[in-house]
């Protein structure tokens, strides 16, 4: 089966000329759930960004489903990002709006101009953001403003946004740096737990090597820009850690 996201030979460089990722190349399988490691600056969220061009590559190629993303003029690939939802750091809501309309801005995406600005939602919209607020245990919450949760049901919020889109493929950029320790568990459960259930492969950058570990089916290290490991959880062992994280001052 041919993957959901193939990525060859990626380049990235600021205008300095300082580049950021040196020709990554990695796929990512149907209902696969692959992990992004490495120090601080190696590259991690530049790369998960690449994919849906929130960060515009200088070279190679994303193809998602076979089409090449970065060959796409701006509508098109405005409509290509409603097949690929996306969980951010910082959660990512609008303060002012309840629960369940940040939810239904996931679908924004697949309405017409008009009722997008009026945010005329149909009856099939508002059940599935319901429905999906009640699996991510916030169905008691659906009314309350955005700023008045906290950290890991703000990220509930952003899991629930990202499934209404109904992803072909999820991106999830530093899920836990936000959160505790054991929020920080809960919320990778969550999200791996969703993922198998709507069979959605994800790529995940993150920060926490044990969560990683835990979590994922596989494992991609970077290190200055350079993909250093790729391979299952089982095989990253002291030597690929050292490998990953040299140039990292402990």
């Amino acid at each position: 089966m041919a993957p959901v996201l193939l990525v060859k030979d990626l380049q990235v460089s600021y205008t300095t000329g300082k580049q950021v990722l040196k020709g990554i190349s990695f796929d990512v399988g149907a209902e696969e759930f692959v992990a992004i490691i490495g120090p601080s600056g190696a590259g991690k969220s530049t790369l998960i960004r690449c994919v849906n061009r929130l960060v515009e590559p200088s070279g190679g190629q994303v193809l998602f489903e076979g089409q090449d993303l970065l060959k796409l003029d701006e509508g098109a690939m405005r409509r290509q990002r409603r097949n690929i939802g996306m969980i951010f750091q910082e959660f990512n809501l609008i303060d002012r709006l309840s629960v369940m309309d940040n939810v239904l801005t996931g679908r924004l995406g697949y309405m017409g101009n008009l009722a997008s600005l009026f945010r005329l939602y149909g009856k099939g919209d508002i059940a599935k953001a319901v429905a999906l607020l009640d699996r991510v245990g916030l169905i008691d919450h659906l009314d309350k403003r955005a700023d008045a949760l906290s950290g890991g049901q703000r990220q509930r919020v952003g899991i629930a946004r990202a499934l209404i889109q109904e992803p072909k493929l999820l991106l999830v950029d530093e899920p836990t740096s936000a959160l505790d320790p054991k929020i920080s568990r809960e919320v990778m459960g969550m999200i791996r737990g969703i993922a198998r259930e709507f069979k959605v492969p994800v790529l995940c950058n993150i920060h926490d090597v044990d969560l990683a570990l835990e979590f994922c089916d596989r494992v991609i290290g970077l290190q200055d820009g350079i993909k250093k490991f790729d391979g299952p959880p089982g095989s990253v062992d002291k030597h690929a850690l050292a490998d990953i994280y040299a140039m990292e001052v402990l």
